[in-house]
């Protein structure tokens, strides 16, 4: 392999590593995550980091000693954790070491609990619509109770034979708006007092790891001593409550991609479900309201592109 030197980095004569074992690459913190690096997701991280290294090497000319934090953001099942453990990989193979942080680690609840919450949220604001709107009676009451056992009060196609089950799903969804991505769900405040400590230099911090029961919850201490980029990849990696983010990226998949992404990847049960459907769409609204301050958007065919052309590609799916 040649020299760190030679690769000339500040021309953007960059050469990828060759001979890399995909398989044992270092992943991101999140235990028990797996991730399967795909031609496509090393085409995209090729095509990102030389742009990528630039920007870092912007920031730390400007601030030299200065500690640079990227994002790898977007929808479900985009890539987020393969393309983030490739950017670390080509960081630390260029001599700048990186570290993986998964944000997936900070909701204030694992998993499965989370997930109870949303449809807790989803049902309790939607049955107050109803009251709220003079459209609940005791017999609809009943019914509402039966679809409910059987997780079909979420299911849209329901409405034709309900049609008071609207008022019920759409206050439901607007529950959900105000929950999803908000510090209700998830604890920015630790995450950003992590990426303050790294930012002051602290040679060594304790990192959550949450596992998908209540006893997989524990801290470790990392050594951050050589370390001088962080790349956070997570869902909400550009949310407006994450604080210190210097080049937050943006993987776009449209809504029907990142249930195609979700369905291959079978990360979670029922992933083609009415409700998680609802879930994946919410998420993409508010990717698709915070992305103007993206530095790097990121089409399928990793293509990077403009703002305004990433907007006129979603307007055009319905966003």
């Amino acid at each position: 392999m040649e020299k760190k030197e030679d690769k000339k980095m500040d021309t953007f004569q960059w050469v990828a590593p060759q001979l890399v074992d995909y398989d044992n690459i270092k992943k991101g913190d999140m235990p028990g995550d797996v991730i399967q690096i795909q031609t496509g997701h090393i085409m995209k991280a090729e095509a990102i980091f030389p742009k990528l290294y630039q920007m870092v090497k912007d920031i730390q000319e400007i601030r030299p000693k200065d500690k640079v934090v990227i994002s790898v953001h977007g929808g479900s099942g985009v890539g987020k954790s393969e393309i983030g453990a490739l950017l670390a990989y080509y960081f630390n193979d260029v001599g700048i070491g990186s570290y993986i942080l998964s944000g997936d680690n900070y909701p204030h609840r694992i998993p499965k609990h989370n997930d109870e919450e949303r449809l807790r949220i989803f049902r309790e604001m939607g049955l107050k619509g109803l009251v709220a709107q003079g459209a609940y009676n005791r017999e609809r009451g009943d019914k509402l109770r039966e679809l409910q056992a059987l997780n079909q009060d979420f299911d849209p196609d329901q409405i034709q034979e309900l049609p008071w089950l609207f008022i019920y799903q759409q206050e439901g969804r607007k529950g959900l708006e105000d929950y999803l991505g908000t510090s209700a769900e998830i604890d920015f405040d630790e995450i950003n007092h992590i990426i303050a400590e790294f930012k002051h230099d602290k040679e060594s911090i304790l990192l959550k790891r949450m596992g998908r029961e209540e006893t997989d919850l524990w801290y470790e201490k990392v050594d951050f001593s050589n370390i001088k980029v962080v790349i956070i990849e997570w869902t909400h990696g550009n949310n407006d409550a994450l604080i210190g983010v210097d080049i937050p990226i943006l993987l776009n998949s449209t809504p029907s991609e990142t249930l195609e992404h979700r369905k291959l990847r079978n990360r979670d049960g029922g992933t083609d479900s009415p409700f998680t459907t609802m879930v994946l769409d919410i998420e993409q609204k508010l990717l698709f309201s915070q992305a103007s301050g993206a530095k790097i958007i990121v089409l399928k065919d990793g293509e990077i592109v403009g703002f305004e052309q990433y907007r006129q590609i979603m307007l055009q799916e319905g966003l």
